[in-house]
C-alpha cells in the first residue's frame, strides 16, 4: 500500500472515531487499540486527535477483562477521587470542588461511594476507574439501600461493564447486611429489568452521615405540634387619660410570651417520593412519576 492511501486510512479511521466520539456513541475495542496502534503520537499526525479524546479512548484500548475488575470503596482509596470526579462530571456536569467535597462525604456510615477499579494500564501507575455507584440509606426502610449516580465510563459502555458494576454493587450490600435495592432512572429501565430489577414504589434516601435510626429520622420530617398562644387582651385607653395613667396601665401588663422556637430541621433526602400526576401504575414503558424538572422517572426496586 502506498505512504498516500496509508495515511487517507488512518485519516478516514480517526474521522469516524472522532464522530463517533463527539455523538457519545459506543466504540468497539478494537477500534480503540487500531487508533492507538495507528497514532502513538496524536501531535505528529496531520490530523491530530484531541487530549480528551485520548483521554475517553484510553481506558477502552487498554480494557482489561471482566474478571480483572474490583469495586472499593471510594474513601479507602483518596488518590482515586479525582479520576472518579473526572467520570461522573462526564455524565453530569458539576463544578470540580462540589463534586470532590461529594465524593469527600464517603464513609462505612452512608452515603457511600464505590469505584469500579480496572488494573493499572502501566508498573507503578494507579488503577484505572471505569464505573462509580453511590449507596445511601433509605428512610424508615432499615434494611434498604438506594443506589445513584451508576455510570461507566462512555467508552466501556455496550461491553458488559455496566452489569458488572451493579452485580458488585449488590453483592457489594448483600455482604453488609442489606436485602434490598431501589434506584431510579429515565431511560435505563429495560437495561435494570435484565438485571432482575421490577418497578417499585418512590423511596427518600438519607445523603447525610448520622447515627440517628431511621424511625427517629422521619419523624423529623414531620411538623411540630406547637401550643396555640393567646394573644394579650388589649389595654382599654378612655379618651382624655394623661400619659401618667397611660404609663402606669401598661407596667401593668403581663410581658409578651417569647417567640416559639424553630421547629427542627428536616433531614437532606435524595430522590423525593413524587406523587403520581395520572395513574397509579408504572411500567417498563410508562410511569406516572416525574422529577423536578417534569421528565419521566422510573423507580426500581430489587430483593437481593
Amino acid at each position: 500500500m502506498s505512504p498516500y492511501l496509508c495515511s487517507s486510512a488512518i485519516l478516514w479511521r480517526k474521522a469516524e472515531v472522532s464522530w463517533k466520539m463527539s455523538h457519545a456513541l459506543p466504540l468497539r475495542r478494537e477500534e480503540a487499540r487500531l487508533l492507538f496502534q495507528l497514532s502513538p503520537n496524536p501531535s505528529s499526525q496531520s490530523f491530530p486527535t484531541s487530549s480528551w479524546m485520548m483521554a475517553s479512548l484510553a481506558p477502552l484500548a487498554t480494557s482489561p477483562g471482566l474478571e480483572e475488575l474490583t469495586l472499593e470503596p471510594a474513601h479507602l482509596r483518596p488518590e482515586l477521587l479525582d479520576a472518579c470526579a473526572d467520570l461522573i462530571n462526564q455524565e453530569w456536569p458539576r463544578s470540580r470542588a462540589s463534586r470532590l467535597h461529594s465524593l469527600g462525604q464517603s464513609s462505612d456510615a452512608f452515603p457511600l461511594c464505590l469505584a469500579l477499579l480496572g488494573p493499572p494500564p502501566a508498573p507503578g501507575a494507579l488503577p484505572m476507574v471505569l464505573g462509580h455507584s453511590r449507596l445511601s440509606r433509605v428512610v424508615a426502610h432499615d434494611h434498604s439501600l438506594l443506589v445513584e449516580t451508576v455510570v461507566v465510563a462512555r467508552a466501556l459502555r455496550g461491553q458488559g461493564f455496566g452489569r458488572r458494576l451493579m452485580e458488585a454493587t449488590e453483592a457489594f450490600a448483600k455482604a453488609r447486611g442489606f436485602r434490598r435495592l431501589h434506584l431510579t432512572t429515565h431511560d435505563k429501565q429495560h437495561f435494570y429489568a435484565h438485571l432482575g430489577y421490577e418497578p417499585g414504589e418512590p423511596v427518600q434516601g438519607i445523603t447525610f452521615r448520622s447515627s440517628l435510626s431511621a424511625a427517629i429520622l422521619q419523624a423529623f420530617t414531620q411538623p411540630a405540634n406547637l401550643p396555640e398562644l393567646k394573644a394579650p387582651s388589649p389595654c382599654r385607653e378612655t379618651m382624655g387619660t394623661s400619659s401618667t395613667s397611660n404609663s402606669h396601665a401598661r407596667s401593668h401588663l403581663s410581658p409578651a410570651p417569647p417567640p416559639p422556637p424553630p421547629p427542627l430541621p428536616a433531614p437532606l433526602l435524595s430522590s423525593p417520593a413524587l406523587s403520581p400526576i395520572d395513574s397509579p401504575e408504572q411500567s417498563l414503558v410508562e410511569t406516572p412519576y416525574r422529577d423536578i424538572r417534569g421528565r419521566p422517572i422510573f423507580w426500581m426496586t430489587k430483593e437481593i
